[in-house]
């Protein structure tokens, strides 16, 4: 998918748009499998909350991977998108007990990531085998908001918490068939994450009746050109070691998981909008576009960078811009980013735009979000449409007030 590709797609569906590249994310699936192809036995669950169109699912069902899932929505999603219940595993947190049974009922893989309702779906369904999240208490991740193994995470079972685990476990006679770990995302450090998993293999000492072990995710992708990324492949080679010698100790061979969700669509995806108006004020030339952070929340919540490119001027003087949006708050994607000559109308592609950009979207302001596009065997096919007024309304319920003037 090149520049010329994305211009005919804004031409033929309009901007903004999002766009995903489907051979990109073969691509990053097979270097992952790739990675870790010396374990026996591997599965992949795709993260659903970085993307969850169900073309996509159905994409990551094809491939052979399974599905990470929060929430009930996200499990139904799967389901539509023709994804076998045995391959989803639904890790919950701060859920009802009653959405948690909802789940099981649907032959979905339940994690548990506290003891209340550990104890108290044990003890109601000890026959549904659970896997339980834990909480390692190691610091990762490339911002607060997405680093959630450390000690004051609300994410997982403490390490600490153990015995109490145990007791429970023993108590309620539930079968444990998992046990999982996720630090954070935009993960560097390797020796952090093997460090982490090895916590994780002692904690697993504790269950006799294992039947996989859940690493989590958190790789990072690069942002921009020459930017570090996690190195999968020192990865693999490293923890598919690790993990071998865990199993031979266990006495047989376990499943290893992971649930990538950024890692697997984040470089797939361009958002591309056009550009309204150029105002330059006495410090600033901003290049406004027909969107803002209501389609692309990241760079105001997370301070991520995306890159930025002029699809209209690709080999144009660069010069210094910030791009911001039309909704009616601070709405920056750019602060003074060297970009080719940028004029009105002209269509800007924004980078990494595959994950946690559509699923974080909104109708802030009363716009309407974009449509989903899926490049595909050198072909565009829309697999979301644009939304309409009618659908701002859908669900609203217009009252008749004409009383109130009697009364006021």
């Amino acid at each position: 998918m090149n520049n010329q590709d994305l211009l005919e797609i804004s031409e033929k569906f309009g901007s903004p748009v999002y766009v995903y590249d489907a051979e990109k994310i073969i691509s990053q699936y097979n270097r992952l499998t790739s990675a870790f192809s010396g374990v026996k036995n591997l599965r992949i669950h795709y993260a659903v909350k970085a993307l969850s169109n169900i073309s996509v699912l159905g994409l990551f069902q094809q491939l052979g991977a399974g599905l990470d899932t929060v929430s009930i929505q996200e499990v139904k999603l799967g389901l539509e998108a023709g994804v076998d219940p045995a391959n989803i595993i639904y890790t919950p947190n701060g859920v009802s007990l009653e959405e948690i049974e909802a789940v099981a009922a649907l032959g979905v893989q339940i994690n548990i990531d506290n003891l209340s309702i550990l104890e108290q779906f044990g003890t109601r369904n000890p026959d549904v085998p659970v896997c339980i999240r834990i909480n390692p208490h190691v610091m990762a991740g490339g911002n607060t908001n997405i680093s959630v193994g450390h000690i004051d995470s609300k994410f997982g079972v403490s390490i600490h918490q153990i015995p109490h685990l145990l007791r429970i476990v023993e108590n309620t006679g539930m079968h444990i068939n998992g046990i999982h770990m996720h630090t954070g995302s935009d993960i560097l450090d390797i020796e952090v994450f093997l460090y982490a998993s090895e916590i994780l293999f002692e904690t697993a000492r504790n269950f006799k009746d294992l039947e996989f072990m859940d690493f989590g995710s958190g790789f990072k992708v690069p942002y921009k050109e020459g930017d570090i990324e996690t190195n999968i492949e020192e990865l693999g080679g490293k923890l598919t070691a690790k993990f071998k010698s865990f199993c031979k100790e266990y006495g047989r061979d376990l499943t290893l998981a992971f649930e990538p969700g950024k890692y697997l669509v984040s470089e797939a995806g361009k958002f591309v909008a056009r550009v309204n108006v150029i105002k330059q004020t006495t410090s600033t030339v901003f290049a406004g576009v027909d969107s803002g952070f209501n389609h692309l929340i990241r760079p105001m919540f997370y301070g991520s960078r995306h890159e930025i490119h002029n699809l209209s001027n690709p080999e144009g003087k660069e010069r210094f811009y910030s791009v911001v949006g039309y909704i009616c708050e601070t709405d920056t994607f750019a602060s003074n980013r060297r970009i080719p000559e940028i004029k009105e109308g002209d269509l800007l592609a924004f980078s990494n735009a595959g994950a946690y950009c559509y699923s974080m979207a909104s109708n802030f302001n009363s716009r309407y979000r974009p449509p989903e596009v899926l490049w595909y065997n050198g072909e565009a096919h829309l697999i979301r449409k644009r939304e309409t007024f009618e659908d701002i309304l859908r669900g609203q319920v217009k009252l008749d007030l004409s009383a109130l003037k009697e009364t006021v």
